[in-house]
């Protein structure tokens, strides 16, 4: 993490500083996507944007991580030992992990409700056991613990011209999004992995079911009921994001370009799969670099444009410091 960040961010103690750097070297190496656009927010924001993403990652590497030939059984107790450290951080301000104290100071300094990374780590244990969603109602339930609360978490970071209450809607809708994206994306990762995260029930409605996917993945065979499915899937998670976007007009103007950024950027992930015909099964498809550049620069014209338009509307706070003055305990 770059010392002006830190600096920003008033984080002062040489340890905290420590664990900050490692989730901003998590974000940068795992999330290319949303490091990027973390890169537009003002610099006081990014530190607890990236240890949101940190722990979120470290959480979904106990679970995920195919070179750890490791047992559900001792993937749980991994899992449960970072919960303990979490709330043991949560209480008292340390952790053993860097992610943990990055995330608690974070927490601490943006008066994050904790429930949040209750319900994610929830879902986060899940996912040793459950290897499938037989409806989008089962998905959107597990969605709730693994992606819609990131969003609620990063509303207090980001700040709001509206009651936060008015924006929570969308911003938990931005967190299934980006999240349903990754899932068509990593098709074929996740089934590597022994789970398939597209409904059960929109898969058999074009007559698609696991053995099918198992075939074409194992083959490179192609079949065009598992294209009309992913189809479907992407023109649902379009419709997701229509739902999220009237939040980001919601947000604090200068935090508005990184978010719209990370909107478009995940977009045109969808806009590389059906490019691709939907081959997700076979590789992952990828924005190009050019387009990336072209996306973030115009996220930072943005930029320059809210540094210039005279601020209107009521924020929840422009620096940690305010937001913890202003918010209390309230979250």
């Amino acid at each position: 993490m770059t010392r002006r960040e830190l600096d920003a961010a008033g984080v002062t103690d040489p340890g905290l500083r420590a664990a900050y750097t490692r989730c901003r070297q998590l974000n940068a190496r795992h999330g290319r996507t949303y490091f990027l656009a973390t890169r537009l927010l003002p610099l006081e924001r990014r530190c607890a944007v990236h240890a949101l993403y940190g722990f979120a990652r470290w959480a979904d590497d106990i679970v995920d991580d195919l070179d750890r030939e490791q047992p559900p059984e001792e993937r749980d107790r991994l899992l449960r030992r970072l919960e303990s450290d979490l709330a043991r951080g949560l209480r008292t301000g340390h952790g053993d992990e860097p992610v943990v104290r990055a995330v608690t100071d974070t927490a601490e300094r943006y008066a994050i409700d904790p429930g949040l990374f209750a319900d994610f780590l929830a879902s986060m244990r899940s996912d040793l056991t459950v290897t499938d969603y037989p409806t989008y109602a089962d998905l959107h339930a597990y969605m709730h613990g693994s992606a819609a609360v990131i969003g609620l978490q990063m509303l207090p970071v980001l700040g709001t011209v509206v009651d936060r209450e008015t924006a929570a809607p969308h911003a938990a809708a931005l967190g299934r999004a980006f999240q349903l994206t990754n899932f068509l994306r990593d098709v074929g990762e996740d089934l590597d992995r022994g789970r398939v995260y597209l409904p059960a029930d929109l898969l058999a409605a074009h007559g698609v079911e696991r053995p099918l996917l198992e075939w074409s993945r194992r083959t490179g065979g192609r079949d065009p009921r598992i294209r009309a499915a992913f189809v479907e899937f992407e023109a649902m998670n379009r419709a997701v994001y229509r739902e999220a976007e009237p939040g980001v007009a919601m947000l604090e103007p200068r935090v508005r370009p990184c978010i719209r950024t990370a909107f478009t950027l995940y977009g045109g992930i969808l806009d590389a799969i059906a490019a691709d015909d939907y081959a997700v099964l076979h590789r992952r498809a990828v924005v190009p670099r050019r387009r990336r550049a072209a996306t973030a620069a115009a996220g930072l014209v943005r930029i320059l444009a809210a540094r210039v338009r005279p601020r209107t509307g009521r924020g929840t706070g422009r620096t940690p410091h305010a937001v913890a003055l202003r918010e209390g305990a309230r979250r």
